[in-house]
């Protein structure tokens, strides 16, 4: 009989825990309130969706850009994580994120924009109809995860601020606190974490705001409580926990394209075709299959090429990686 050793970087929650065991370690984030006041209208806002005490959304309508593939358990999607200001590891942020508290919380709205500002997240999600939706995942490893999204376009929020002509693209940054992220005593990074889009990349329906997941309040570890999504481009630059959005004339320096430009693009799209210099981008492993399953071929913008091809148009992708 052969014996298998896996090391820990191999060993993936699933495996060696239970699902509804897992989500009971987690006390969800306070529930959002939903008073008369908003900052952003001036105005009653009501929302469509109603959450428990608990941080559980109800009545949430499906997406109809949503993805017919089987979801990844939610014991992979929140306990295997790229957030390096919990720590390196994929285990880190579960674990060193516990306490992480995101209540209150800011977002500050700056640069190019007729209606900047900063305001607290109830206000600042009041205005808009949140909804699920599935999305495929890929990280630059080569792993990938199908997760059931909870949030709404970046594009509605971008046009109740107004930008200027001049806003060309708009730039998120993460929180930056040592004491609540232990992982940015560590200089591996230059913090805060910073990323960006073209403006027109951020209004593509597709792109998504997030404030929860599999129909909760985002986990700490997956970057509680409002985090971008980008589900065509490399899963880094789905920037989590943002506290500011700044909209630039000029293209914005994104952490890890200053770190390693020659590894790490400013688009980061997902293209099989653009090897990363240390391994090939040309297939991925779903997260929650066998090890020794086959992986499976990558597809060119991660699948949503129908969505969103047109935005490079002319563009040698080769190049623009």
């Amino acid at each position: 009989m052969s014996i298998i050793i896996k090391s820990s970087d191999d060993i993936l929650p699933s495996e060696i825990t239970d699902q509804k065991v897992f989500e009971g370690r987690r006390e969800f984030i306070k529930k959002i309130g939903f008073g008369s006041a908003a900052l952003l209208t001036g105005g009653h806002i009501s929302l469509s969706h109603a959450k428990t005490a608990a941080g559980k959304y109800s009545d949430l309508p499906k997406s109809a850009f949503s993805a017919a593939d089987k979801l990844t358990d939610f014991s992979d999607v929140s306990g295997y994580n790229n957030f390096y200001e919990f720590g390196t590891s994929k285990y880190d942020p579960a674990q060193k994120a516990k306490s992480f508290n995101s209540d209150p919380w800011s977002v500050a709205i700056e640069g190019e924009v007729e209606k900047p500002g900063v305001f607290n997240l109830e206000d600042f999600i009041k205005p808009y109809a949140l909804e699920e939706r599935i999305y495929r995942f890929r990280c630059v490893e080569g792993w990938s995860m199908v997760i059931p999204w909870v949030g709404f376009p970046l594009a509605d929020m971008i046009k109740q601020f107004k930008p200027t002509s001049k806003a060309k693209y708009v730039e998120f940054v993460t929180l930056y606190d040592t004491k609540r992220m232990p992982g940015q005593v560590l200089k591996v990074l230059p913090w805060p974490y910073t990323e960006g889009l073209r403006i027109d990349e951020a209004m593509n329906p597709l792109t998504l705001m997030a404030v929860g997941l599999y129909g909760n309040d985002l986990p700490n570890q997956n970057g509680a409580p409002i985090r971008l999504v980008v589900p065509w481009k490399y899963g880094f630059k789905s920037i989590k926990s943002i506290v500011k959005i700044r909209f630039t004339e000029h293209q914005p320096l994104s952490t890890w394209n200053k770190i390693g430009p020659k590894e790490y693009g400013f688009y980061s799209n997902v293209n099989p075709q653009v090897d990363h210099p240390r391994w090939s981008q040309k297939t991925e492993r779903k997260i929650g299959e066998p090890f020794w399953a086959p992986k499976h071929d990558t597809q060119i913008f991660n699948g949503y090429a129908e969505q969103v091809a047109h935005l490079y148009a002319g563009m040698d992708l080769k190049k623009n990686f």
